[in-house]
């Protein structure tokens, strides 16, 4: 598949669609001066954008108390943007678990499970498990 044909969060480096935000720099970003989407963060490499995207589970559940799959899929996806019901569902069935599910922010395994999980809902496509356990070796 060309670059071009691949879905935004894809052609990104940025499977979560991590929202763009000046005030934080993530390791692995494009430089601002590289950057050619500005409503979201660029990522130099995939491994990079998972990265991003397990840290940020992981402040959501350190910062802002998100305990079960439910909670992180709403601080992730508000409900004024996205279809957040469905989203919290397809995780959860993708995950195989209900979505009252606490999981361990440091237990590889679910984390980087729940990260393909979104990944898939945000670009439609599965994610390259050893991309997403790159994201997370490199914490």
């Amino acid at each position: 598949m060309s670059t071009e044909k691949l879905p935004r969060g894809l052609r990104n480096n940025n499977p979560g669609n991590i929202r763009n935000n000046d005030n934080v720099h993530w390791q692995g970003e494009v430089a601002a001066t590289q950057k050619k989407d500005f409503s979201f963060e660029e990522f130099e490499t995939r491994e990079s954008g998972y990265r991003a995207l397990l840290l940020l589970l992981r402040n959501y559940n350190k910062l802002h108390g998100c305990q079960t799959v439910a909670d992180y899929i709403r601080r992730l996806a508000p409900e004024n943007e996205n279809n957040t019901i469905g989203y919290i569902t397809r995780v959860s069935r993708e995950i195989q678990v209900p979505t009252t599910y606490v999981p361990d922010p440091e237990e590889k395994s679910i984390m980087c499970a729940m990260a393909a999980a979104i990944s898939l809902v945000e670009n439609g496509v599965p994610a390259i498990m050893s991309e997403v356990e790159a994201g997370w070796d490199a914490l």
